[in-house]
């Protein structure tokens, strides 16, 4: 939580960069600082769940890969790209709680998830990576 509210006061007073650069490097450090610590003094080394294979660390690898895009082609986030990463966290919320209860709503969420809402995201992505290339090429001088 002090990541996300530095980086929306940062955001809020024009500073994108701060907070894009305090989420990537807060999350560079919780995942390889904390962790690599932890593997050192684990006695037995550090136990990585079945769920977390199959189901976090590929939604780790997912949204780290949406963002390439942006970062790379946009180099910025609009709006509409900031909802979207919202919805998907809360989505992927909603998912750990159907989970956890067992709730036999989560069958359904799965196959809205996989079917139409992940493919949609991708399809989107794409055209966008293309049309802000096609723009970037007319205009080389500019970023956006």
């Amino acid at each position: 939580m002090p990541e996300a509210a530095t980086s929306i006061v940062a955001a809020l007073r024009r500073k994108p960069e701060i907070a894009v650069g305090n989420i990537v490097g807060s999350n560079i450090a919780n995942v390889l600082l904390v962790m690599g610590v932890t593997g050192l003094v684990a006695p037995q080394g550090v136990a990585v769940s079945v769920s977390a294979l199959k189901f976090d660390m590929p939604v780790m690898i997912a949204v780290a890969a949406s963002c390439l895009p942006v970062f790379f082609i946009g180099g910025r986030i609009e709006r509409w790209e900031g909802g979207l990463y919202l919805g998907y966290y809360f989505a992927f919320v909603l998912f750990l709680i159907l989970e956890a209860n067992h709730h036999k709503a989560l069958p359904g969420f799965d196959a809205v998830m996989a079917f139409l809402v992940l493919p949609l995201t991708v399809i989107a992505y794409i055209v966008l990576a293309a049309l802000r290339a096609r723009h970037n090429k007319a205009f080389p001088h500019r970023l956006t």
